[in-house]
């Protein structure tokens, strides 16, 4: 019978290290590791992870969606996450509309991720929604 090997893999070779303070410093970084022809067209989101320090360890490509939505998965946000051994995270993601105002299900997904971050001792320091000029920030907004 065979079974299916499972193989972890993590690289971290960035010779600068950016350490993250406030959300504005992260929302600067974000804006140039995104694709800013399509950050109007299409919802993406991304994972930010940091290690005990707040260094950042790297960026997970976590789905791209339609106009209006995209998925995010708790299940495989703790997978990488554990898999870098990551201390903390950012969940990010676009709004193509600029529309800065937190869904509903933006909503939502905070509270389960926080929820279960909590289980594993990994921090979710924030969940921002940025468009091409200005970010919204659950932590800067005490809904975090």
């Amino acid at each position: 019978m065979k079974v299916a090997e499972i193989k972890v893999s993590y690289s971290n070779i960035q010779s600068v290290k950016l350490k993250l303070t406030d959300s504005n410093i992260l929302f600067k970084f974000l804006l140039s590791k995104w694709n800013m022809d399509i950050i109007e067209f299409q919802e993406e989101c991304k994972l930010v992870l940091v290690n005990k320090a707040n260094i950042v360890l790297g960026i997970y490509d976590l789905s791209k969606g339609g106009i209006s939505g995209t998925v995010v998965d708790i299940k495989i946000i703790l997978s990488v996450a554990l898999k870098c051994h990551a201390s903390g995270i950012v969940l990010v993601h676009n709004h193509p509309s600029g529309n800065l105002i937190p869904s509903e299900a933006d909503k939502q997904i905070t509270k389960k991720l926080k929820q279960a971050c909590d289980l594993i001792e990994i921090i979710l320091l924030d969940h921002l929604i940025i468009s091409r000029e200005n970010y919204y920030s659950f932590c800067d907004s005490g809904n975090l």
